[in-house]
């Protein structure tokens, strides 16, 4: 068997920086969190801008494909945990529109 390497390899430091990243988010403040998150979305907005209908579909068609492959591995656990999770939020959802609803009517 080869002795390892000493040092930082490519893997090591990615892994190192995801850590280090993770432990910035655990304390990070509501407005640096809401920030982050914010940029986060630009970015998407910005690339997916200047992207082409094929492109577009593509890219579509690749983020169905992904879904459905880890839907197809999940346990029946977890496919009961995500519908029970589709089904409360829709009835969050639902109940926030009646409220909406019974706001204006005052």
């Amino acid at each position: 068997m080869p002795k390892r390497k000493r040092g930082t390899t490519g893997d090591s430091a990615l892994r190192r920086e995801a850590i280090r990243k993770r432990g910035m988010r655990v304390v990070e403040t509501y407005a640096e969190r809401s920030c982050r998150l914010s940029t986060m979305a630009q970015h998407s907005q910005d690339s997916r801008a200047g992207e082409t209908e094929e492109q577009r579909n593509s890219r579509l068609s690749e983020k169905a494909q992904r879904g459905q492959e880890r839907r197809a591995e999940q346990t029946d656990e977890q496919r009961n945990s995500r519908l029970s999770a589709m089904q409360q939020h829709a009835r969050e959802r639902r109940l926030n529109v009646i409220e909406g609803q019974n706001h204006h009517q005052i």
